[in-house]
């Protein structure tokens, strides 16, 4: 939340600065506040995991949030009871139907990544989506395989395959300590990393729109901001459980399938041993920041987002 200070005041403009948030006297008195509408467009094969992880994080601020799940239209959920997508999630083309808006949209990734994008079922739908966020939706986070579609579909930046996964917790470089998103962000910070594909600095620098606010020397960048489209793209995962990567390690060892041991994950990288969570205060920190950050711009009259 922020913090109230005159505009006169020498802190205020120390602390703008730094990137805390501040806010001057005159906004406040004028600011209305109602809930925040979020929708995670869950893309994933195990729905209530996924689910839980984010709500995890964007329910941890004092502002209240309304939650919506959301569903492709035309993909059927395999891994899920179809009580529970029942239940719980609404097809896009009916949150479409409604002209509904949003201040905040999640579209989480998928393990798809060996395609190409127009190789994917619903990737026509998707392209739909990333179109309707235009005018919909304030700020959208792309995760992983959905940070990478929507800087393709916006920007052209292609995803490249890896020649083995990268797998594991990495050390990524705080490289805008003054963005409003890394509030309160180490000078690094490690994160979960996993998948097949990679996206390049040289091709995200070479659009001029693109802001890299984390990165790795191993695994590449990580956090880009989109100010254009509002939006948010990271390519590795901050939300995972302690466990998740154990999860993920012990099924393909179980199945047979050449892994390596996480890296930097298991203490002394021996799997025999509980993993340590190294990455839980941060992704606090960013996901906490992101819904400040919407707060702090949104509209009150929701029929102005997107105009």
């Amino acid at each position: 939340m922020p913090i109230k200070l005159p505009s006169t005041l020498p802190a205020f403009d120390i602390l703008t600065n730094e990137g805390v948030m501040v806010m001057a006297e005159g906004r406040a008195a004028h600011q209305d506040i109602r809930p925040l509408r979020i929708g995670l467009l869950n893309l994933m094969p195990k729905k209530i995991q996924t689910e839980t992880q984010f709500a995890r994080l964007i329910g941890a601020t004092p502002l209240q949030i309304e939650f919506s799940l959301i569903r492709m239209s035309e993909h059927e959920a395999k891994n899920t009871a179809s009580e529970h997508m029942a239940e719980f999630y609404r097809p896009f083309s009916d949150v479409q139907k409604t002209g509904e808006k949003f201040d905040g949209l999640i579209i989480t990734g998928a393990p798809i990544e060996h395609l190409d994008f127009d190789e994917v079922t619903y990737w026509d739908e998707l392209v739909r989506i990333m179109d309707w966020t235009q005018t919909h939706v304030h700020s959208t986070f792309g995760v992983c395989w959905g940070g990478m579609a929507m800087i393709n579909h916006f920007h052209g930046v292609k995803k490249h395959m890896l020649s083995h996964k990268a797998f594991g917790c990495y050390r990524h470089s705080n490289l805008a300590p003054a963005s409003p998103f890394l509030r309160g962000f180490s000078d690094d910070c490690v994160i979960p990393v996993s998948r097949w594909t990679e996206m390049r600095q040289d091709e995200i620098d070479a659009v001029p729109d693109l802001i890299t606010l984390l990165g790795s020397d191993e695994v590449g960048p990580c956090l880009v901001q989109d100010p254009t489209h509002r939006a948010l793209y990271i390519f590795n995962h901050f939300e995972y459980d302690s466990e998740t990567l154990k999860t993920e390690y012990d099924r393909d060892v179980a199945n047979g399938t050449t892994i390596n041991v996480p890296q930097n994950y298991y203490p002394d990288d021996d799997p025999t041993r509980a993993p340590q969570n190294r990455w839980r205060s941060h992704a606090h920190l960013l996901y906490g920041n992101w819904i400040n950050e919407m707060y702090q711009t949104t509209f009150y009259d929701m029929d102005l987002i997107g105009n």
